[in-house]
């Protein structure tokens, strides 16, 4: 069974309003007192991806959208920000071509239309890679994955620290989802306990209903930090990830003759993760940690 990225990231947007409050307001003593988390390094570090010469680009135009933080969303004075906005702006820092860089953004179901049409040069929004869009568009190597987690009551008595203690404990998780597909997938054990949505799950693990969850975690890391959670609650063993269920993680969205601007923007890609500044940015936006 497959499950397209896009359908998770349909989902997270959901989270605009309890996202942006994270990401904006002071964060929750939960938040401030947690280790971060290290980013995976997606790019082989014996890798060398080359560096084309941009010198006759005239310009490049990002596009992105408002609507999905922490990844892309208007600041408290109407400023686009995110991680998906500074990580643009690192990519043309790399690529020495900050004065020829613009990030514009557009409605999401609009981009792919504007990229098609020539009206931006790179879509940095969190679409889903389909087969049938490399048909029409290219993708950049992936930058980020999105895990999926568990997260577990504390007061539950789950003998150990890894999934295999849960094993006949009743762990929740959104039915018709990758990531109850994955769930049973991957932990055949585990007894599931099926909710309808996101609010009725993690309702279940803060009442103690059941006694962990298994979901996305940007969702999860956001909930768990966050007021609503009045801290119940903690990530649990995991990160899990799988291109099967979950995708094959957050790329750039270019046009397929545009080869030498998506191999440069592979290069930035790879040098920014080796250097330590992805994992930087990373940090700003996910303090608590998908990972």
């Amino acid at each position: 069974m497959r499950v397209c990225l896009s359908s998770l990231i349909s989902v997270a947007r959901l989270l605009t309003h309890v996202a942006l409050i994270a990401v904006s307001c002071a964060l929750p003593l939960a938040a401030q007192e947690a280790k971060p988390s290290s980013l995976p390094i997606l790019f082989d570090a014996r890798e060398r991806l080359p560096k084309p010469d941009l010198s006759s680009l005239v310009r490049l135009r990002f596009l992105t959208s408002t609507d999905f933080p922490p990844f892309n969303f208007l600041d408290q004075n109407g400023k686009l920000t995110g991680f998906h906005v500074e990580l643009a702006r690192k990519i043309c820092d790399e690529l020495a071509i900050a004065d020829k860089c613009q990030i514009q953004a557009l409605p999401f179901n609009d981009l792919q239309g504007a990229l098609a049409a020539s009206q931006g040069d790179a879509v940095i929004a969190g679409i889903a890679v389909r087969p049938e869009l490399r048909n029409s568009f290219a993708f950049s190597r992936p930058f980020l994955m999105l895990p999926a987690r568990f997260v577990r009551n504390l007061k539950a008595k789950i003998n150990g620290t890894t999934a295999a203690s849960l094993a006949g404990h009743p762990v929740g998780v959104v039915k018709g989802t990758a990531h109850e597909a994955m769930l049973a997938s991957f932990f055949p054990t585990i007894k599931p306990v099926p909710f309808d949505d996101k609010d009725a799950l993690l309702a279940a693990v803060k009442d103690g209903k059941v006694d962990a969850a298994f979901a996305d975690g940007l969702q999860l890391s956001f909930w768990v930090s966050s007021p609503a959670a009045e801290k119940c609650c903690a990530f649990f063993d995991g990160p899990y990830l799988s291109q099967q269920f979950l995708g094959e993680g957050l790329t750039i969205m270019l046009r397929q003759q545009d080869v030498d601007l998506t191999a440069a923007i592979n290069h930035s890609l790879a040098t920014l993760s080796r250097d330590g500044r992805l994992q930087e940015i990373y940090l700003r936006y996910f303090p608590y940690g998908l990972y």
